[in-house]
């Protein structure tokens, strides 16, 4: 009698329906990862807007007659490179932590950046430059 190699169709169509079940498993927590991009992309910028400020604070301890202006949460946006963070246009926000509160020369405040179009925020300092 002779051997025949390979697989049976029983075989085949159960490593199909393996695979399919990974695969309905695994998708869909490969599919949705815009919910982590804007976290990631939201926390990058309060960093770099928190950057920016300390290294415009340094620039003008280090010569006075350098560094931008810094009198309130909002000017932070200006510091980064590219234009003003906070514009309409980048659909960001940045505000101050307390109504009405302005970042005096040195001084610490806490500010809010909150992404427009998922309403997540994250907080960031900013220091005050005259």
């Amino acid at each position: 009698m002779k051997q025949q190699a390979g697989f049976t169709l029983i075989e085949l169509i159960i490593v199909i329906v393996i695979l399919g079940l990974l695969s309905a498993v695994a998708i869909p927590k490969f599919v949705d990862l815009s919910d982590d991009a804007e976290d990631a992309a939201i926390e990058g910028i309060a960093g770099g807007l928190s950057s920016a400020s300390t290294i415009n604070y340094a620039t003008e301890k280090t010569n006075p007659t350098t560094g931008t202006a810094v009198g309130d949460c909002e000017d932070v946006g200006a510091l980064v490179e590219g234009g003003a963070v906070g514009a309409p246009a980048t659909g960001y926000t940045i505000a101050s932590l307390t109504t009405g509160l302005t970042v005096e020369g040195g001084s610490n405040s806490n500010c809010v950046l909150t992404h427009t179009a998922s309403g997540k925020i994250r907080n960031f300092t900013a220091i005050g430059v005259n």
